[in-house]
C-alpha cells in the first residue's frame, strides 16, 4: 500500500508544475507525450518490456483508485486514466545492488501512462529517473537508457 501511495504522490507531482524546481536540480519526473491512445500506450509498454525478456510484474490502476478517493478526501479528480507498469531486471538490479546494496530500494522500475482531465487529448508517459546511492553513474546511464528505450518504442 505504500509504494501505491508513494507512486500516486509522484503521479500528482507529474501533473503539477515540475519546472518549479532550480534548473540546475535534474527533475524528479521525466515526462514524454504521445499520439497513440491510452490504451494503445500502455499495451505497448507492456509489449516493450516483454520483448526485452522482463515481466511486467504489475499494472497499478492508479486513477480508478484516486478518482475513487478523491471526494472523500476532498481532493479535485485530475486523470481521467492512469496506470503505472511495474517491472525489474536482474542484470540492472545486479548493477545497481553491486553499486551500493540499499539500491535494490529502487527495483521495481515504473512507467505511468495517463492522461489528465484537463487535457483529455494528451496522453503523458513519464518516470522516476534513478539515483543510485554509491558508484552507480553507469548503472543509471543504463537504467536510463532501458526505461526511455521502452517509452521510445511505446509511443
Amino acid at each position: 500500500m505504500r509504494y501505491l501511495w508513494v507512486v500516486c504522490t509522484l503521479l500528482l507531482s507529474a501533473c503539477q508544475s515540475v519546472a518549479v524546481e532550480p534548473l540546475n536540480e535534474p527533475s524528479p519526473v521525466k515526462i514524454f507525450t504521445s499520439e497513440e491512445s491510452f490504451e494503445d500506450v500502455v499495451e505497448n509498454i507492456k509489449m516493450a518490456i516483454i520483448e526485452r525478456g522482463l515481466l511486467v510484474s504489475g499494472t497499478l490502476h492508479v486513477s480508478e483508485m484516486l478518482n475513487r478517493t478523491a471526494t472523500d478526501l476532498g481532493f479535485s479528480q485530475l486523470f481521467s486514466k492512469a496506470e503505472s507498469v511495474e517491472f525489474c531486471s536482474a542484470l540492472m538490479s545486479h548493477k545497481m545492488a553491486q553499486a551500493a546494496v540499499e539500491n535494490i530500494a529502487i527495483c521495481p522500475f515504473t512507467i505511468a501512462v495517463y492522461v489528465k482531465q484537463a487535457q483529455p487529448e494528451q496522453v503523458y508517459v513519464a518516470y522516476r529517473p534513478p539515483h543510485l546511492a554509491g558508484d552507480g553513474q553507469q548503472a543509471t546511464k543504463e537504467i536510463v537508457n532501458l526505461l526511455e528505450g521502452i517509452i521510445e518504442d511505446s509511443i
